[in-house]
């Protein structure tokens, strides 16, 4: 048809199309986020530290956006399979996970190949907390202190056996940089997740380096005893406990974090939604999460980003002098 040859009625309706899927366009761009459920990935099992503070933030996260925050705990891998389903996951905010130090930082360098980089297939939203690692030994165990926990550990070498909760872990290694720095020789006992933790409180094994929430109630009852925590500052959860660092060993700083990722791509201004969202809920939350042996943290994605990097590289370090591997 030439255009000499175009009718009116065929021009009109020409225009009535391209104006209704204009409107379209516009109403699709300019739908609020969230306007569905938004699924957030755990890739541990119900329980866990990862998996206590993604329910407590996304609850608040679900009452302020009005649309639930729905978590999905798919664990296994040392937290690889979960981390690789947000990984090829659409890119579009309702697909999220709540992932911790391992996936993010040390299972780069443990696992020998990994079918995606989290670094760069994953963007950080905002880190939720920052988790010590806290020394804890069986009552048996005769130290009170660092000091006398080192000089024992010095006098029965071979003797003293550690739990973690997994080759590569940050329970592993905090052992063993510990060991490694004194010169003391410690078996190292690893287990699958809560385990470590019944074999030290029955004492068969003597200590280990744990998660404040996981041990913070056995502390308090008396049942483990704590004797340092991790992290260069002492932590809110348990502040009359020292540092590592404080006792001579300066830089020692080794413990778990958690925040929110999602999937390269995602726009912009969901990312910035779900960051001030996160932000706005951990205030009421931090009475809570001290509580319970957490430090809530916050900031920006960038300041999240920049800090992951430096946690892998870090780590990356740490493991490779360890010589541990997952496979």
């Amino acid at each position: 048809m030439t255009r000499d040859k175009l009718s009116f009625p065929f021009l009109r309706r020409l225009f009535c199309a391209t104006a209704l899927l204009a409107t379209a366009a516009c109403a699709v761009a300019q739908t609020p986020y969230p306007n569905k459920p938004v699924r957030v990935v755990v890739a541990f099992t119900a329980g866990g530290t990862t998996d206590i503070l993604a329910r407590a933030v996304t609850q608040q996260m679900s009452e302020k956006l009005g649309q639930p925050f729905v978590i999905d705990n798919k664990p296994g891998g040392g937290g690889n399979i979960g981390t690789e389903f947000v990984v090829r996951a659409p890119a579009d905010g309702y697909t999220l996970i709540v992932n911790s130090v391992g996936p993010m930082a040390v299972n780069q360098t443990l696992y020998k190949s990994l079918p995606y980089d989290p670094l760069t297939d994953l963007v950080p939203v905002v880190q939720i907390a920052d988790v010590p690692n806290v020394l804890v030994v069986n009552p048996a165990v005769p130290a009170k202190t660092l000091e006398e926990f080192i000089a024992y550990a010095k006098a029965n070498p071979g003797k003293l056996n550690y739990g973690s909760t997994g080759i590569g872990t940050s329970s592993h290694l905090s052992s063993y940089m510990l060991g490694k720095r004194v010169g003391a020789d410690m078996l190292h006992v690893p287990y699958k997740g809560a385990n470590a933790l019944n074999d030290l409180l029955a004492g068969r094994v003597q200590f280990m380096f744990a998660t404040i929430p996981s041990v913070i109630s056995h502390i308090k009852a008396g049942k483990l005893r704590a004797i340092a925590v991790s992290s260069q500052k002492r932590s809110r959860s348990l502040p009359d406990v020292p540092t590592v660092a404080e006792k001579g060993f300066a830089d020692f700083s080794a413990g778990s974090w958690f925040g929110f990722f999602a999937p390269k791509g995602t726009p912009a201004p969901v990312i910035a939604l779900l960051n001030k969202s996160v932000n706005d809920a951990l205030p009421s939350l931090e009475a809570q999460m001290i509580r319970e042996g957490a430090d809530p943290v916050g900031g920006t994605p960038e300041q999240f980003g920049k800090f992951t990097r430096q946690e892998y590289e870090k780590w990356k370090a740490i493991v490779r002098e360890s010589g541990a591997t997952a496979e």
